[in-house]
C-alpha cells in the first residue's frame, strides 16, 4: 500500500528535524570513530606500529586527544544531552505523545546513549536508524530496495515472530495450569459464557435442525416413504386379523384398500409434519424441549464428569504443537511427514 503524501508544512518541519538528526548522527559517527580508534590505540602492537611509522602523529594524539579523551567525550555527551532536551521540548510543543514524560521512553536509546559508559555509548548508533526512518517517511530515500534492508528486515521479522511464539507458548502453558488448578472453571464458563448466549444458541440450533429436516426429507422423500411403506406392509402381512379378513369374500380387496389407505395416511402425516415445522405450535414445543435439554446439559453435581476442562487443555495443547511446528518450519523447512504404521 502506497504511503500517503505529507502535508507541506509537516514535510518542512520533518525536513528540519531530519537536518538536525543528520548533524547529530555526524557527531555520533565522529564520536564513535574516535572511541574505536582510541580503543585500537591502546593495543600494544598497534601503538608501537603507529609510534614507529608516524611518530609525530602518535605523539600529538597521545598528548592532545588520548590523555583528554574523557573530557572530549563529555563534550560530545553535553551535545547529546542538549539534543535530548531540545527534542523533548519540541515534542511537547508539537504534542507528539499523550503524556509529557513519554518522550524519554520512546527515545530510550538517546537517553541511555548520553551515559558515558563503554557499554552504553554504542547505543548512539541507533540514531542512524532513526534518521533513516525519518528520511524514508519524507520520501528522500527508499530503504526497501536495499539488500541490507532485506536481510535485516528478514531477521527482524524472524526475531519478532520468535518472541511472539515464546510469549504464546508461555501463555498457553499458564492457561493449562490455571485450568488444571481451578475447580470452578467449568461453572464460570457456563455462567459467564454459555448461559448468557442461551437464547441465541437455542435459536441457531432450532434453525439448523429445521433446515436439516426439511432438506433431508425433500432429498430423501422417496426412500423415507418407501421404507415406512415397507414396514407398514410387513406389519399388515403379519397381522392375524388381516389374515382372517382376506379369507372372507372380497376380503383381499378390502385388505389391499386398507394397505393403500394406511400408506396414504403415512405419506400425508410425514408431509404435514414437515410442513408444520414452521408452525407456532411446533415452534413452542421445540422451544420447551430445547430449553429442558439445555438445562439438563448444563446441570452439574458431584457425579458430573467435568470433561470440559480436559477438552480445553487438549485444545490448548494442539495450539502449542501448531506453534512449535511453525517455529520448526520457519528455520529448517517443513517437518517430515509422519511415518505410516507398519
Amino acid at each position: 500500500m502506497a504511503e500517503q503524501p505529507l502535508d507541506p508544512r509537516v514535510r518542512t518541519r520533518e525536513g528540519l528535524h531530519a537536518a538536525w538528526e543528520a548533524f547529530i548522527v555526524l557527531l555520533v559517527c565522529v564520536n564513535l570513530a574516535l572511541l574505536l580508534f582510541d580503543s585500537l590505540f591502546l593495543l600494544q602492537p598497534i601503538n608501537e606500529a603507529l609510534a614507529r611509522w608516524l611518530p609525530q602523529l602518535h605523539e600529538r594524539y597521545e598528548q592532545h586527544i588520548h590523555r583528554n579523551l574523557q573530557y572530549i567525550d563529555l563534550g560530545f555527551v553535553s551535545l547529546f544531552i542538549l539534543d535530548v532536551l531540545l527534542g523533548w521540548t519540541v515534542a511537547l510543543f508539537e504534542r507528539r505523545y499523550a503524556r509529557w514524560y513519554y518522550y524519554p521512553f520512546a527515545h530510550w536509546y538517546d537517553v541511555l546513549g548520553c551515559i558515558p559508559l563503554a557499554g552504553l555509548r554504542w547505543l548512539r548508533v541507533l540514531r542512524i536508524g532513526a534518521l533513516l526512518v525519518r528520511l524514508q517517511r519524507l520520501g528522500l530515500i527508499d530503504m526497501r530496495g536495499w539488500a541490507v534492508y532485506g536481510v535485516l528486515n528478514r531477521y527482524y521479522v524472524l526475531l519478532i515472530e520468535e518472541l511472539a511464539d515464546r510469549v504464546m507458548l508461555r501463555l498457553f502453558g499458564r492457561l493449562q495450569q490455571e485450568i488444571g488448578a481451578s475447580d470452578d472453571l467449568a461453572r464460570r464458563l457456563i455462567d459467564e459464557v454459555v448461559r448468557p448466549r442461551k437464547q441465541r444458541l437455542l435459536d441457531d440450533l432450532a434453525r439448523r435442525l429445521q433446515a436439516m429436516l426439511e432438506v433431508g426429507y425433500r432429498d430423501n422423500r422417496g426412500a423415507i416413504e418407501g421404507y415406512l411403506n415397507g414396514l407398514l406392509h410387513q406389519a399388515l402381512t403379519d397381522n392375524p386379523q388381516v389374515h382372517k379378513l382376506r379369507r372372507l369374500p372380497l376380503g383381499g380387496h378390502m385388505a389391499d384398500s386398507l394397505d393403500q389407505a394406511l400408506r396414504d395416511i403415512v405419506a400425508r402425516l410425514l408431509q404435514g409434519a414437515v410442513d408444520g415445522l414452521r408452525g407456532p405450535q411446533f415452534q413452542a414445543l421445540a422451544q420447551n424441549l430445547a430449553d429442558e435439554f439445555f438445562e439438563a446439559w448444563l446441570y452439574q453435581d458431584e457425579h458430573t464428569d467435568l470433561a470440559l476442562e480436559e477438552v480445553l487443555v487438549d485444545i490448548i495443547e494442539v495450539l502449542k504443537q501448531q506453534v512449535l511446528d511453525r517455529r520448526w518450519s520457519r528455520f529448517v523447512g517443513p517437518p517430515p511427514p509422519p511415518t505410516p504404521p507398519q
